[in-house]
């Protein structure tokens, strides 16, 4: 298995386990949120899923986004996280296409570097971080769950 295919494993896992967990939250906790300045539980679920775009535009940018830059979720209506999951499924397949295309060498020569984050990684460990990303907010969902007294254990494994 090569390195990219090892990226794409953990990148459908995470998601994998991030739509069961999305799909177990009940419709009327959607708009919870546990402060007035936290996001509310189905803007954490787009901004878990609109990441992933944003990160796969850097990679292909190599660190750098327009300052017009604007996602396909830019003027989208919050509805149900049906829709929300729907709606990012060709982003996921597009970022999963593009990791396909990269060698071995890629992921280790390569370098995104983002001058406004002082930030400068390898194209593979940048990989893994957007990953990483989603499950960090994943956690979060779990949490508010756990606030809210949802007891879900088929959304927990």
């Amino acid at each position: 298995m090569t390195a990219a295919e090892l990226i794409i494993l953990n990148s459908e896992e995470v998601r994998r386990r991030s739509i069961k967990l999305v799909q177990g939250i009940p419709h009327e906790v959607i708009y919870w949120k546990p402060d007035e300045e936290a996001m509310s539980i189905i803007e954490m679920v787009r901004h878990m899923l609109e990441s992933e775009y944003i990160y796969n535009e850097i990679v292909k940018t190599r660190g750098r986004l327009d300052e017009d830059f604007v996602t396909p979720w830019e003027s989208r209506s919050f509805t149900t996280m049906a829709d929300e999951i729907a709606f990012a499924a060709l982003y996921h397949q597009q970022f999963l296409d593009s990791v396909r295309m990269y060698t071995d060498q890629d992921l280790d020569e390569i370098e995104i570097i983002r001058v406004d984050r002082n930030q400068r990684r390898k194209l593979g460990d940048y990989l893994l971080r957007i990953a990483y990303h989603e499950s960090v907010h994943a956690g979060n969902l779990l949490s508010y769950l756990r606030i809210l007294n949802i007891d879900r254990p088929d959304i927990w494994d």
